[in-house]
């Protein structure tokens, strides 16, 4: 029996810069997004039905769910092929729910590629990303799983090849966050940043070009879920870290560290100071 595995790996939101606000109501954005361990992980193989099985340590967020993005892409794949929607998924979750890594999206686009193998319906990336769109604005970036600039709602990207390789400790308050809650706490518009061009491909010289970009989210966050200002300051105290910020709508937050050692040595200090807190060392490294 042929399986079918597909990775899908966090999203991290180096800045998340909020451009506007269209006549329908979503916002438009310009966010400078990486992708990396750690990786929720799915098993596709054939079967009459569609079904879904849950497993992982953050499966319990999920056991609720009415219906998952996983099973909604199944059908939108098996719809635009004009076939039965017949699979059986198994799906490790390994990445926070409503955490602002863009699981939900990652889980679906892995989805729509595994399914595309699996029933060797042959669609081209464009195709993917224009049915990936219609269920979430990070689908169409989730579905590459690479360093991208995305623009508008998502659906205009720019790849950026050749950053440099990044040290990133992601931390997570175990508090979920529902994104479209963060997106009607932001209020006003905030004022627009200067484009800076293309983010720089020297580690020094990205992380100026980060510190003048932001994320605008994370007032509203912040305001919804008070943990995060303290994970923040916590991140931003830890010796080599050069930048302190949270990632898509939360509650995960980042710090951006100068070397490996200096991620580790903070990581072993969080753990012990904060052993309730979601902790997790990514290394980013670009193709």
């Amino acid at each position: 029996m042929e399986l079918i595995e597909e990775a899908a790996p966090a999203k991290i939101n180096l800045d998340l810069c909020i451009t506007g606000r269209r006549p329908d109501g979503y916002h438009e954005l310009d966010s400078l997004v990486v992708f990396g361990p750690p990786v929720d992980r799915l098993i596709l193989e054939p079967a009459d039905r569609p079904t879904l099985e849950l497993g992982g340590p953050f499966a319990k967020a999920l056991a609720d769910e009415p219906d998952n993005l996983v099973m909604r892409a199944a059908r939108r794949l098996a719809d635009h092929a004009g076939r039965p929607a017949g699979a059986r998924i198994s799906l490790e979750k390994n990445l926070p729910v409503a955490a602002g890594l863009g699981g939900g999206s990652g889980d679906a686009a892995a989805a729509l590629r595994g399914l595309n193998r699996l029933w060797r319906l042959g669609l081209g990336p464009d195709q993917l990303r224009s049915l990936g769109l219609g269920l979430g604005a990070d689908l169409p970036v989730c579905l590459a799983a690479q360093a991208a600039r995305m623009r508008g709602i998502g659906e205009r990207l720019e790849w950026a090849p050749g950053l440099p390789p990044l040290a990133l400790l992601l931390v997570n308050p175990n508090r979920a966050l529902a994104t479209a809650a963060v997106f009607k706490a932001l209020s006003p518009l905030p004022p627009p940043v200067p484009d800076q061009g293309p983010p720089p491909q020297d580690w020094e010289q990205l992380i100026v070009w980060l510190r003048a970009r932001a994320n605008h989210l994370e007032a509203p966050a912040r305001g919804l879920e008070p943990a995060i200002g303290a994970v923040l300051e916590t991140l931003a105290a830890e010796p080599g870290c050069a930048l302190a910020r949270m990632s898509g709508s939360g509650a995960t937050c980042f710090g951006l560290f100068a070397d490996q050692g200096a991620l580790e040595a903070a990581a072993a200090t969080l753990r012990r100071a904060q052993p309730k807190w979601w902790i997790f060392c990514s290394l980013v490294a670009q193709p």
